[in-house]
């Protein structure tokens, strides 16, 4: 009688373990918007620093097929995701919509804009007329272009504009055309360098409503509702991620490369120290964001005809799952 007592608890005592390993070790999948670079730098810290860990997640960051993060997340095949606002945007505001919902911004303000060497002479998009634009074949970018330029009395039939794909600024400005949009972090950063000045205009400081953000963490909404306290528990951790790169940049630019060798260095350090002062900037707190952020663009893409019905903000973001 006692030894068949002693099994039945050994046996209890052994569910009770594979139970907690289970839970323990939950596998997380996160899709990347595009190849690493610093704006993930907070996910690639909670990483290599144990952050995920502590909250019993296992972690796998992995880039995106050529559909991008948007459709993988609302489709299942990641439990989250890096996006953008504009993409969010019309992924809410679709015929079909996709279930998708941000829950933290990455950086706080736009930092991307109009670049061009400095012997373009484009200092504002008055001067986009009778150049050439390189873009990847976005009708946000053609909107974008145009209502900068009908802002500024320019004449928007002057502008050419020219799909180079993936191509980097550097290549496509010497080779091809006269400006593209860039991230400054990145390649602002990169161009200083070089030694190879640019003129940049920052979308923001020419229109407030194309202050939005981007990049954003995405979830499937049903995922979220599901799994309430998953969600909390990978954003307290990336929270961490970001506020250790955002205190020691350097040493972060290092944990990216651990799994990124082929990043190079200088500039991940260079462009982490631009960063560290823009992931949080102005905000209370990292990843939280602002409904009229989310209502003043997507009234400005539904104005420009880029959206099939107007956005619901409370549906396309949420600040409920960061940490309090």
């Amino acid at each position: 009688m006692r030894k068949s007592v002693v099994i039945i608890l050994v046996g209890l005592l052994m569910i009770g373990l594979t139970g907690c390993t289970t839970k323990e070790n939950e596998k997380i999948t996160v899709v990347l918007d595009w190849v690493p670079n610093t704006n993930h730098t907070g996910l690639y810290a909670a990483q290599e620093l144990g952050y995920f860990k502590e909250e019993g997640l296992d972690v796998e960051i992995i880039q995106p097929s050529e559909g991008g993060s948007a459709d993988l997340i609302a489709a299942g095949q990641g439990e989250f995701g890096v996006s953008y606002q504009e993409q969010v945007t019309y992924a809410r505001t679709a015929a079909n919509p996709l279930p998708i919902k941000a829950i933290a911004a990455i950086i706080q303000h736009n930092t991307s804009g109009f670049a061009s060497p400095v012997d373009r002479n484009i200092v504002s998009p008055k001067d986009f007329a009778g150049k050439k634009y390189g873009g990847w074949g976005s009708p946000m970018e053609v909107a974008t272009l145009k209502g900068l330029m009908e802002g500024a009395n320019a004449d928007f039939g002057k502008l050419e504009i020219v799909d180079v794909g993936a191509m980097d600024y550097f290549t496509a400005v010497k080779d091809h055309v006269d400006f593209t949009w860039i991230f400054y972090g990145w390649d602002g950063v990169s161009a200083k360098l070089k030694n190879e000045p640019i003129n940049f205009i920052k979308l923001q400081d020419v229109d407030k409503n194309l202050d939005y953000y981007t990049p954003v963490i995405i979830a499937n909404e049903d995922y979220l509702a599901k799994n309430p306290e998953t969600a909390k528990k990978f954003l307290r951790a990336v929270t961490k991620g970001y506020q250790y790169a955002i205190e020691n940049p350097e040493a972060a630019a290092d944990l990216l490369l651990v799994d990124n060798p082929e990043i190079d260095r200088e500039l991940a350090v260079a462009s982490q120290k631009y960063l560290a002062a823009e992931y949080q900037s102005d905000a209370e707190k990292w990843g939280i964001m602002s409904p009229n952020i989310w209502e003043n663009y997507g009234k400005w893409m539904y104005n420009q005809g880029l959206l099939e019905n107007q956005l619901n903000a409370n549906e396309a973001f949420t600040n409920e799952y960061l940490p309090q």
